[in-house]
Order: C-alpha cells, then sequence, then structure tokens
C-alpha cells in the first residue's frame, strides 16, 4: 500500500469517528461527569472495538454479514439490548450527584472503562460493514499482512486519539461545573439518545 492510501483509510475513518454516536454521548457523559482518566481509558476502549471490527472486515466477515444476513441481525439486537439497557441506567441515576474529582483517583477503574469502551463499540456490527466498504476501495486485495497491520493499527490510534480529544475538553473544570447544574435533564436526554441509537441500530 501506498502512504497516501494509508492517509485515505486514516482520513475517512476519522469523518466517521466524529460523527456524533452512542461513542460519542457516552463519551461525553463519562468525562463530564468522572473525569479525565475514565473517559481517556474509555477512549482506548472504543480504539480497541474498532480495531476489532477493522480486522474482522478484513478478514471477510463484512461479506459473512452478507452471506448470512440471520447472524448480522442476531448481532445487531445484541447490540441494540447492550445499549438500552446503558440508556436505562443512565436515566435511573440521572439525579444521582456527580462524584467528586479526586486526583489521583478515578470513580469508574480504568480497566473497567477500557471493557466499557470495547464494549459499546462492538455492541454496533455496522463499523465491520462500513470498514468492509471502506477497505474494498482502499484496500489493495494483495496487500500483505503488514500493511493490514498497520491499517488496523490506524483505526486503533485514530479513534483513541479523537475520543481523548472528547475527554480532555469535556473534563475540565467549566465544563464539569457546566454539566452539573443540568445533570439531571441531561443525563436523560442522552439516556433518550442512546436508546433511541440502540433501537435504530435494532430496525436499522
Amino acid at each position: 500500500m501506498t502512504p497516501a492510501a494509508f492517509v485515505a483509510v486514516a482520513l475517512v475513518h476519522l469523518v466517521a469517528a466524529i460523527s456524533p454516536g452512542p461513542s460519542f454521548v457516552l463519551s461525553v457523559r463519562v468525562a463530564a461527569v468522572e473525569g479525565f482518566r475514565p473517559a481517556a481509558a474509555l477512549a482506548l476502549g472504543f480504539g480497541i472495538g474498532a480495531a476489532i471490527w477493522a480486522a474482522a472486515a478484513l478478514l471477510g466477515l463484512a461479506l459473512l454479514f452478507e452471506v448470512a444476513p440471520v447472524l448480522f441481525a442476531a448481532l445487531k439486537l445484541l447490540g441494540a439490548a447492550f445499549l438500552i439497557l446503558l440508556a436505562v441506567q443512565m436515566w435511573r441515576h440521572a439525579r444521582d450527584p456527580m462524584p467528586a474529582a479526586v486526583p489521583g483517583a478515578a470513580p469508574r477503574g480504568t480497566l473497567g472503562a477500557v471493557r466499557l469502551g470495547v464494549l459499546a463499540m462492538l455492541a454496533n456490527p455496522k463499523p465491520a460493514v462500513f470498514f468492509g466498504a471502506v477497505f474494498v476501495g482502499l484496500v489493495p486485495a494483495e496487500a500483505g499482512a503488514g500493511d493490514r497491520a498497520i491499517v488496523v493499527a490506524n483505526i486503533l490510534w485514530v479513534e483513541t486519539a479523537w475520543y481523548v480529544l472528547v475527554a480532555r475538553i469535556l473534563s475540565l473544570p467549566r465544563a464539569r461545573s457546566a454539566y452539573a447544574r443540568s445533570k439531571a435533564g441531561l443525563d436523560r436526554a442522552m439516556g433518550g439518545l442512546i436508546g433511541a441509537l440502540g433501537a435504530r441500530i435494532a430496525i436499522g
């Protein structure tokens, strides 16, 4: 693969990552409520999840979804159920007070945040189809294992870097204070949005 092809894949993926979705909504809430460290760990989880879907697309999972649509439908339903469960939890705990930001301590454990990020990303199987479509046009069929590994690594760092940036901005004191003033309404609104996105995944 040429350097231009690697850059093209990274840019297309960055545009997709920036597009609002369940990951963005979850990142905003974790950053504003829990602070930078757990939100950065969540971002790494998103990156790992995106890399898993990218690797799966390179291995032909997108084609498998086309051949076996029942499998794709089953994964969509499982992912939608996970997102709707997250939405219900956000709604139920909307009135809970924000945890205090204690220097050096994260309200959510780092591994727990990474795991949540991975699960949230894997809850939507559509990225496998997206990556498959992108790779058909940008990754040559004769690309070697090394080139494919670089593509997956690019997906990992681009996804992670974008959400680390979101985490940094939304975890600043001013952003946390603004969030705290309207926490109940914002949590319910974002819970409703995640639930709606989950429902859209289920029926889309």
